[in-house]
């Protein structure tokens, strides 16, 4: 108890500074949320905190990239280590050796120990910026594996480890020194406030709190809650993840109409509309969306409402009462892409040697088709990108102008007063890591050109396109939590530019949306660690460390699987209980092909099927306007306000690969723990939510490594019912007249022919 009770000194240290100063911060929910005190004398630089931080760092990339090839991707979060690192690091400050050794002077004299004293709040925040770094702070994995992933699995053409390593450090790199250009506009100013890290820094607090229970008290600590949960969803995940994989989708729809091919499109949970269908399997319901204990309520309240008008309102009517863009020639729910005749589209048919569109065979193959879900899924993502921008626009843009004016004009408040008793980080750092990444990319691109497409020029492009767009999108996120996507006019653009080139259209996706992306979630990390009192060279040196370890771990793990594990992500020949479909990379090739190979002039224009889809982008647009027209006319209706159109029509952005079963678990769960337990036992809520939810994360994750190195490498598998599929055959069976797939033979669907 004595060192737990100790890691509130830096918060009790500076109390009293703060008060006789009586100064606090401008923006209300920082100043009930951050304490204004710090003890500049806690050790961070920790034997501890390498150690851990490291080997979280390293584990964590390990998992997510493992978990990125399989039908349900869970994704282990910042939030896992978060929880688990604690009781970790005071189990080594208790049995570690407080012995000290002399530091040569060279290295700047003193004394070093393994053991500096009881483990604190700020080595313990270190650690989860490792974290983040191993979960590519959101994403995940790294982004740009993606490019490899669908290069070997799908285009069935080589890239080597070298241009792949390049490709994915260099475009997280360049996202810091973007970072660091601008860190004293959105980082420093109090006004640039970041709502999404005072939960961290709420967690990181309750997590070091003192736990005082009454005498004779059954109430379980935080540390034992999560062990016990852990161990359930370690054990459990052998039900779901081994001896019976239908519980990951429980469509008993199908099961009831097993000759019906309607009602198998109503009811899949993992290839229709999932009406009835649930799931058993935590990875189910965390994959694609994350965990559904984090997400407040009202997100998950508008994400409800999007889910349903999407799924049960426009699909079908789109499909059986206006058959739009000749719906029921195609499944109902599917990413692939097809023929006119409702057949698979064989996309390696249309690449020449060069690897670009060889336009002959693409002229005598036809125009690629997609499902009506999926061409409505793009044109959601068009109108969501102009609503995010008309709706902040609107109803945050005169908040943010003069939050960034303030910034620019105001005094210092408490936290950034305290912050400068560290040593800034000197400028030339950034700027020296961002001329190398330059350089190094300008080498990718033209030495290794023939691997990756992206001309000298476009990788220019792009990096301006990153650097014109990651201050305001910085001030929007700091200000309001919303983080405008911007990938989909990445791709647009070059895609218009340089049509025929698919690598080179995600190759500048990736620097001119990710490394903005990144350099968003590196400043934020950078605002956590202002909020805590981290050292600024810390977090830089901690921040650059994780992000090489991440990435080369992340590549490692996808080059092993990828060489290791036959027909990955090829789920038209895999078994039906195979769990390595790859649903991100199968979007993420599709979008290669969309944007990159046939390009937007023939999908989304005069020479394609779907060109009034950019209409959403107007829809979108207009939208927001819409809205703040009814505020005015009726300013009583404070509800008219509660209309977030932007996640409302963005509800469903993660279908495709997320399916109708992953919604279902994650919006019923949600609203259980995020509303009825929230507003009826707030207590268990604040002690124990975000602790569940890290703690079943980690055993899930935990139990498929182990599933996997002992059982499926040893091709020890069971057979049975319930290993063969979710048993809806029929759910991607097309319904229009006439279509006969048996004509096909590379089809290996069985329809009947209506």
């Amino acid at each position: 108890m004595g060192e737990i009770a100790a890691d509130e000194r830096g918060l009790a240290a500076g109390g009293k500074e703060a008060e006789e100063e009586e100064e606090t911060s401008p923006i209300e929910q920082v100043r009930l949320t951050v304490p204004t005190g710090d003890d500049p004398t806690l050790p961070v630089w920790t034997f501890r905190m390498w150690t851990i931080g490291l080997l979280s760092c390293a584990l964590m990339s390990f998992l997510n990239q493992f978990f990125s090839y399989r039908t349900e991707p869970l994704i282990v979060t910042q939030i896992t280590v978060q929880v688990a690192s604690l009781p970790i690091g005071h189990f080594m400050a208790r049995v570690l050796p407080r012995r000290s050794f002399p530091v040569p002077a060279l290295l700047g004299g003193g004394e070093w120990s393994l053991n500096p004293g009881p483990f604190n709040m700020k080595e313990h925040v270190l650690i989860s910026i490792f974290a983040n770094a191993g979960y590519a702070f959101g994403n995940g994995s790294a982004y740009a594996v993606g490019i490899v992933d669908i290069i070997r699995a799908y285009y069935y053409r080589s890239i080597s480890f070298l241009a792949a390593w390049l490709l994915i450090i260099t475009t997280q790199v360049l996202g810091y020194g973007w970072a660091g250009l601008m860190r004293k506009y959105v980082v420093e100013p109090a006004h640039m406030w970041w709502p999404t890290t005072l939960v961290q820094v709420s967690l990181f607090r309750a997590l070091h709190e003192k736990e005082e229970f009454p005498k004779g008290s059954r109430r379980m600590s935080r540390s034992k809650f999560f062990l016990v949960a852990l161990i359930c969803s370690f054990a459990w995940y052998v039900v779901p993840g081994y001896l019976f994989p239908v519980l990951t989708s429980v469509s008993w729809v199908c099961w009831v109409f097993s000759k019906s091919v309607t009602a198998q499109q109503l009811g899949s949970g993992m290839h229709g509309l999932g009406l009835g269908a649930f799931t058993l399997d935590w990875t189910a319901v965390s994959s694609f969306l994350f965990s559904p204990l984090i997400s407040p309520f009202f997100a998950t309240a508008n994400i409800a409402i999007g889910y349903a008008v999407f799924i049960y309102v426009i699909i079908p009517t789109a499909y059986w009462g206006t058959d739009l863009y000749h719906a029921k020639t195609f499944p109902i729910f599917s990413s692939h892409l097809f023929m006119s005749n409702g057949s698979f589209y064989d996309i390696t048919k249309i690449v020449d040697s060069r690897f670009q569109l060889d336009q002959d065979a693409y002229g005598k193959l036809g125009v690629v088709n997609l499902s009506t879900f999926f061409a409505l899924s793009y044109g959601l993502s068009f109108a969501t990108i102009a609503a995010t921008i008309t709706h902040v626009a609107i109803f945050y843009g005169k908040e943010i102008y003069q939050r960034f004016q303030a910034s620019k004009q105001e005094e210092p408040d408490i936290h950034t007063k305290l912050m400068r008793k560290y040593d800034d980080i000197p400028a030339w750092w950034f700027y020296s890591l961002t001329v190398l990444a330059l350089t190094v990319s300008l080498i990718l691109c033209t030495v290794l050109n023939d691997q990756v497409q992206l001309p000298w020029w476009g990788l220019i492009f792009a990096c301006g396109m990153a650097f014109i767009f990651t201050l305001p999108i910085s001030i929007i996120t700091a200000t309001t939590a919303q983080t405008p996507g911007l990938n989909v006019i990445t791709e647009y653009a070059m895609g218009l530019i340089m049509p025929g080139y698919p690598i080179a259209n995600v190759c500048f996706k990736v620097y001119g949306y990710m490394s903005m992306n990144q350099a968003v979630a590196f400043l934020s990390d950078f605002k956590l660690g202002h909020y805590m009192k981290i050292p600024p060279r810390s977090m830089f040196i901690v921040q650059f460390a994780g992000t090489i370890v991440a990435g080369t771990v992340n590549l490692g793990v996808a080059w092993w699987l990828l060489g290791s594990i036959p027909n990955i992500c090829q789920d038209k020949v895999l078994a039906a209980d195979s769990p390595w479909t790859c649903p991100g990379d199968r979007v993420f090739f599709d979008a290669s092909v969309i944007w990159g190979l046939v390009g937007p002039r023939r999908i989304f224009g005069a020479a394609g099927n779907y060109g009034a889809v950019n209409w959403f982008f107007l829809i979108g647009a207009a939208g927001p306007v819409i809205v703040y027209i009814f505020h005015r006319i009726f300013p009583s209706q404070k509800w008219i306000l509660m209309i977030n159109l932007p996640v409302l029509i963005g509800a469903t952005a993660n279908m495709p690969p997320a399916t109708s079963v992953n919604y279902n678990a994650w919006l019923i769960i949600g609203t259980f723990f995020n509303f009825f337990v929230f507003r009826y036992r707030k207590k268990w809520w604040q002690r124990y939510n975000y602790i569940l939810s890290a703690a079943l994360d980690a055993g899930v994750a935990f139990m498929a490594v182990l599933l996997y190195f002992t059982l499926t490498m040893e091709n020890r598998s069971v057979t049975w019912w319930g290993t063969a599929g979710e048993h809806c055959p029929l759910a991607t069976c097309p319904t229009a007249k006439g279509v006969d797939l048996s004509l096909d033979p590379t089809e290996s669907r069985v329809c009947p022919v209506f």
